[in-house]
């Protein structure tokens, strides 16, 4: 069974053409690579979405802060444990 030079430069063309998909897919800079490296940029925009939506938060309370004497009396109360002269604290202990 001989083989014509057609089918011989068609076997040829195909194994090159698997040989180059191949390199394409596999190689250190190939297709793989890129959408490992997709997948990482969409998440690290995701981190820097919310940290600029946690960003623009605390600049908003820090604004509240400056303005508001309510909120600094509540924080001041809330976090420092902070009470007016009048004012007495009451313990309540449970059994």
């Amino acid at each position: 069974m001989k083989l014509d030079k057609r089918k011989v430069y068609n076997i040829i063309f195909f194994s090159l053409l698997i040989l180059a998909f191949m390199y394409l897919l596999f190689n250190e800079n190939g297709i793989l690579k890129y959408i490992k490296d997709r997948r990482e940029i969409r998440k690290l925009e995701q981190e820097i979405n919310d940290a600029e939506m946690k960003l623009h938060i605390l600049q908003l309370e820090i604004d509240s802060l400056k303005t508001s004497k309510e909120k600094i009396e509540r924080v001041a109360r809330e976090k420092y444990h902070m009470l007016k002269p009048t004012e007495k604290v009451l313990k309540v202990e449970e059994y």
